[in-house]
């Protein structure tokens, strides 16, 4: 089906205004316990390889999609601040992979500066498909199937939070 969550919008009417609520269920490709876990235990060599990870991963991007390049900071990448910031997201992700909520401050202050780049739905993709591309690279032979399956099924979910955030923020712009 290739829908992560499937969105039910509800409008109210609720004296002359409307009030649009959007409901998020993680339905078709929900975290199994053991993905879960899967998750959790990569924080460890999050936090040691994180930042070569994340390095990798902006390298692999750039070459195999240079469309994207422009919405990044040169600077911050040259400072190794972003490949820093995405590391440290990426533990946080993980930490709290069971209940998310716990890093929506952090993904919408991420998600306000890739409004402010230009950001959409569609560049999502690109950045997981990197992303697990850097995995496999980064974690070698500890990069085995149920492990890039699990970070698959978790940046997906993840990604349609910044989604769903950053639509909202586009709409108010």
């Amino acid at each position: 089906m290739g829908l992560k969550f499937l969105r039910l919008y509800y409008k109210i009417i609720i004296q002359g205004v409307i009030i649009e609520f959007i409901i998020r269920k993680v339905v078709i490709y929900m975290l199994s316990q053991k993905e879960i876990e899967i998750i959790k235990s990569c924080v460890p060599v999050l936090r040691e390889h994180g930042i070569t990870l994340t390095t990798n991963f902006y390298n692999l991007m750039f070459t195999n999609n240079p469309e994207v390049k422009h919405l990044f900071s040169n600077d911050r990448q040259k400072s190794g601040q972003q490949a820093k910031a995405l590391a440290m997201s990426l533990v946080a992700a993980a930490k709290n992979i069971e209940n998310l909520d716990a890093i929506l401050p952090t993904v919408i202050k991420i998600g306000e500066s890739h409004v402010k780049a230009g950001v959409k739905p569609e560049h999502y993709p690109i950045v997981g498909k990197n992303l697990l591309l850097a995995l496999k690279e980064t974690l070698g032979e500890g990069a085995t199937d149920e492990v890039i399956d699990a970070w698959s099924k978790a940046y997906e979910m993840i990604a349609e939070i910044f989604i769903a955030e950053e639509d909202k923020m586009y709409k108010n712009k």
